[in-house]
This record gives C-alpha cells, sequence and structure tokens, in this order.
C-alpha cells in the first residue's frame, strides 16, 4: 500500500486525533539510564512501532521515542516531519544488561526492519524514516559494524544493508502524546501498523526469523 507524504499526514492527524500543542520532554540522552542500566538507539521508521516491538523484549526496562541525528534544538514532530531538520524518529532503548546486551538488541532491531530500503520504511517516506543504529561508545559501534557486516555477508536478505552505523547525537524526547503510543491508542496504532504495512513486509524479507528474539515478558 503506497503512501504519499500527504496521505501520511493525514493518516497520522487520524489516528493521533486533534493534536495538541507540541510538548517536548527535551533532550534525552544517556541521562535517562539509570546506575546499572546502558541505553541503545534505534532509528527504524515510526517511533511508535519500535517502542512497541523493544518493549517486549526481554531485559528491556523502558523505551522513549525522540528525534535524533539532527541540525536543529527541540525540533517538533511537524518540524522533523515537514524535513530539513536532517532528524529521525528514534527510539532510546534503556536495558539491563544483566539480562541482554547490546548484540542482542541489534540482532532483534535488524528483524525488526526493513534494512534494505535507504528511502523510509514501509508506507512512511523520506528522510526522518530512514534507518539508522546510533552507537554510543565504540564497543557499541564494533559490536554492530560486525553484526551489519555478517548479516550482508549471508545474504540472506538478498539486497545490500543500507542501514548507516552512526555516532550517538543529542536525542530529544518526542511529545508526550507519542510515547507509548500503541497502549495508549492500541485500535488506532494496530490500524496504521497494518496499513503501512510494515507486519507483512518483515515477513516477507525475514520469514521466520521475523521479529527474532522478541519475548513477552
Amino acid at each position: 500500500m503506497a503512501f504519499t507524504r500527504v496521505t501520511r499526514t493525514v493518516l497520522t492527524v487520524l489516528l493521533i486525533g486533534i493534536v495538541p500543542p507540541a510538548t517536548l520532554a527535551g533532550e534525552a540522552s544517556t541521562l535517562l539510564a539509570q546506575p546499572g542500566e546502558s541505553v541503545a538507539t534505534f532509528a527504524g521508521g515510526c517511533f511508535w512501532c519500535v517502542e512497541s516491538d523493544f518493549d517486549h523484549v526481554l531485559g528491556v526496562v523502558r523505551t522513549v521515542s525522540g528525534y535524533t541525528g539532527g541540525d536543529t534544538d527541540n525540533p517538533s514532530y511537524k518540524d522533523v516531519t515537514k524535513g530539513g531538520t536532517g532528524h529521525r524518529e528514534a527510539v532510546q532503548v534503556i536495558y539491563d544488561p544483566e539480562q541482554t546486551d547490546f548484540s542482542t538488541l541489534v540482532e532483534v532491531f535488524w528483524r525488526s526492519v526493513d534494512p534494505t530500503d535507504a528511502d523510509g520504511q514501509f508506507c512512511d517516506r523520506g528522510q526522518s524514516y530512514q534507518t539508522s543504529i546510533f552507537a554510543h561508545d565504540d564497543e557499541q559501534r564494533a559490536v554492530a559494524e560486525a553484526s551489519k557486516a555478517a548479516l550482508e555477508a549471508s545474504g540472506v536478505l538478498g539486497q545490500p544493508v543500507v542501514t548507516p552505523i552512526e555516532d550517538a547525537a543529542p536525542f530529544f524526547a518526542a511529545e508526550e502524546y507519542h510515547q507509548n503510543y500503541y497502549e495508549q491508542n492500541p485500535v488506532r496504532y494496530k490500524f496504521y501498523r497494518f496499513s503501512c504495512g510494515r507486519d507483512g513486509r518483515i515477513k516477507e524479507l525475514w520469514g521466520d526469523e521475523a521479529h527474532t528474539g522478541i519475548e513477552k515478558n
């Protein structure tokens, strides 16, 4: 199902309802992590879906939707989706390193997105919906690059893996109405996810490996 930028905007308004004024939680960065917790940051298209996928991973403590990788401070949803800020919709995943590790989260990420799509994800097109793994340190970068190389070498997707590995940048939490959207608005969320063709495409790409590693807590 192909969506234009205009259609995507209309669909979002229908799903959210009357969009409230932008109220940002501000820059989140790694300060979200408490002692004994670690942070990973992924851009995988619509952050509603990325949050939902990672919230069901064993060891994930919480997730925050936001914007990162751009050139402006405190961007709003309207700013980012309009384009020109350089930000991607992204999710910070706060996890317990005693229950899971960054390598596992990267493997879950690959199997929850289309890493062969350079122009967006599913029905959502444009820079703000492009995928990326944002590394918070040299160790995360090394793990992500090794995982990407192994995925490409496997040939399982039959196409190049175009998802970049980037240094983590300032992260700005999205407006409150975006946080845990799949829980706050389950019917609208399920309609959006189905209409956007997300799960169908992931199943097409990954087969039985789709969403591998996602477990209910």
